[in-house]
C-alpha cells in the first residue's frame, strides 16, 4: 500500500514534468521548431483543428518551417490562423506549402519569453508541491487509521519531501535549458 502511494506520487510528478515540457516546446527560441505551430487551431470543416491535422509541418532548417497543407481549400485558413497565433510570424504561400521565416528575436522579447518559462515553471513547482501534500495527507489517514506508527509516517514524510525535492531540481534544469536556448543568438 505504502509503495503505492509513493508510485503514484511519482508519477503525478512525471506528469507535471511532462505539462511543462509540453508548455516550454511552445515558446520560441531563436531555432525552427515544429512544436512552435502545435498550439494553432485552423477553422477547417466547420471546427478548430490543431494545425498538424490540416497538413504536415516540418523544419528544413533552423530559420524555417513549412506547412504543407493537404486540402489547398484550407490553405487560406491556415494562413489566418498563423497571423492570428500572436507568434510573430508572416505565412508566405506557395501552392500547398506555407513558408515560414522565423525572425531573429529582440533581446526584449526574449526576455519577455524567458519570464513566461517561469511562470509556466512556477506553475509546475506548485503542482508538484500539491502532490506532495496529497502524499504526505495519504500517510497522516493511515496513521490515523492505525495502519502505520508516528515514526513511519515520519520516514515516509521524509521519503516524499526527498522526491519533491528531486523532482524541483528537474524542473529547475529544464528552466535552466530552456532560458538558455532563448536566450542565445
Amino acid at each position: 500500500m505504502e509503495k503505492e502511494i509513493l508510485n503514484n506520487l511519482k508519477e503525478k510528478m512525471e506528469g507535471a514534468i511532462s505539462s511543462l515540457s509540453n508548455s516550454l516546446s511552445g515558446l520560441r527560441t531563436g531555432r525552427a521548431s515544429t512544436a512552435l505551430l502545435d498550439p494553432i487551431k485552423v477553422e477547417a470543416y466547420g471546427s478548430e483543428m490543431p494545425i498538424n491535422q490540416v497538413g504536415s509541418v516540418s523544419a528544413p532548417d533552423a530559420k524555417t518551417l513549412l506547412v504543407q497543407v493537404w486540402d489547398k481549400e484550407l490553405v487560406q485558413s491556415a494562413e489566418k490562423a498563423i497571423l492570428n497565433s500572436g507568434l510573430g510570424l508572416t505565412p508566405n504561400s506557395e501552392g500547398q506549402v506555407i513558408r515560414l521565416h522565423i525572425p531573429n528575436l529582440s533581446e526584449e522579447r526574449r526576455k519577455e519569453l524567458v519570464k513566461k518559462a517561469n511562470e509556466y515553471t512556477e506553475q509546475a513547482k506548485i503542482s508538484v508541491r500539491n502532490i506532495r501534500r496529497g502524499g504526505i495527507d495519504a500517510f497522516k489517514k493511515q496513521e490515523k487509521d492505525k495502519l502505520i506508527s508516528e515514526d513511519e509516517l515520519k520516514n515516509y514524510s521524509q521519503e516524499i519531501q526527498k522526491i519533491t525535492d528531486e523532482f524541483i531540481a528537474k524542473i529547475d534544469g529544464i528552466l535552466s535549458k530552456k532560458s538558455k536556448d532563448i536566450m542565445s543568438i
